[in-house]
């Protein structure tokens, strides 16, 4: 009995010393590495956007489609990297995230958006055109146009939110649209990081503020884009994750937002940790924080928008870099 009682103990150990446990963490990709595996990029509007300022990357917005080898459901999620819409942090709060949502069967695009110089409408029309991009290409890429997502975070949260708040009526129609502006651009579901939702009070972040409506802002569109005060019955449901101690932007975006959802009836899941960060992603080098991404697969598993018998969660990683050195586009990080 004293044997087969050791025995059983040596095999637990060899097992355990084999196995990853979810917040183990993986050291994150090169900057070259990062590239060298990016999907083709598709361009937003091919023959130029509306309102460029010229004809140079910066100018260009753009989708990165990350389909899955194997789809474990027909979801799908449009990513919004932050950047307080002065550039967009596409490594660790873009490719990070679809790279982790295809490890889990769920098809990605990561949006590369105007930003600063530019302001309204034009960041909130690359938003919008996005979402009717992926939708009017839904069959193509084999989603359900249905089941679209969007993961918005810090000032990508801000837009995420717009187009979850406002859909359609977000902003005007460029002077030349076409058969992909009249799909919706309001997403099924919203997930938002660290969201920037304020744009008039002491809670607003003042830089994606000016950077989107001007050093001097139209009262009227601060309100509007105050996203909290437009919530109402047509938002859809939302997973939020904050810190309480973000000194960039205030937690109390995320509980604002959290309270209008509520009172709207709409569903809605909010953790906030009691930490001091803004703009980790999927934080995998902070042990604190590195379980929000489980609770985010548990809220997509109990919303069925990720199926039960889905791949496993990926385990934790090192942040991608904000901008892996070597690629360009119009968020770029100068």
């Amino acid at each position: 009995m004293k044997h087969l009682a050791y025995f059983l103990l040596m095999l637990s150990t060899f097992f355990m010393a084999f196995s990853v446990p979810a917040t183990a963490q993986t050291s994150a990709p090169t900057p070259a590495e990062i590239i060298k595996g990016l999907p083709q990029s598709i361009f937003l509007w091919p023959d130029g956007a509306p309102g460029a300022l010229g004809n140079a990357e910066a100018d260009k917005p753009r989708l990165y489609p990350f389909v899955p080898q194997t789809k474990s459901t027909t979801t799908a999620v449009l990513v919004i990297p932050g950047g307080g819409y002065a550039h967009v942090a596409i490594g660790h709060e873009g490719f990070q995230y679809a790279r982790w949502l295809n490890a889990q069967g769920v098809t990605a695009f990561v949006l590369d958006y105007r930003v600063s110089p530019y302001r309204y409408p034009v960041e909130i029309q690359d938003g919008m055109r996005a979402m009717r991009y992926v939708r009017a290409h839904a069959a193509d890429y084999g989603i359900d146009a249905n089941r679209i997502g969007v993961w918005g975070s810090s000032a990508g949260g801000h837009l995420a939110s717009t187009l979850g708040v406002h859909g359609n009526d977000a902003a005007s129609l460029p002077e030349k649209s076409d058969a992909v502006d009249q799909k919706d651009a309001r997403p099924n579901f919203m997930i938002l990081s660290y969201p920037v939702i304020d744009m008039q009070g002491a809670i607003s972040h003042i830089g994606s503020m000016k950077n989107l409506l001007g050093e001097t802002p139209d009262p009227q569109l601060q309100q509007k884009f105050s996203n909290q005060l437009g919530v109402s019955a047509q938002t859809p449901m939302t997973f939020l994750f904050a810190t309480t101690g973000d000194a960039t932007v205030p937690v109390e975006n995320s509980l604002d937002f959290y309270r209008a959802l509520e009172r709207a009836h709409v569903p809605a899941e909010l953790h906030i940790y009691d930490y001091a960060n803004h703009g980790c992603g999927l934080c995998g080098s902070i042990p604190e924080l590195a379980t929000w991404p489980e609770l985010l697969r548990n809220w997509l598993l109990h919303e069925g928008w990720l199926p039960k018998d889905a791949p496993p969660l990926p385990p934790a990683a090192t942040s991608y870099p904000a901008w892996p050195a070597g690629l360009e586009g119009p968020g770029k990080v100068e």
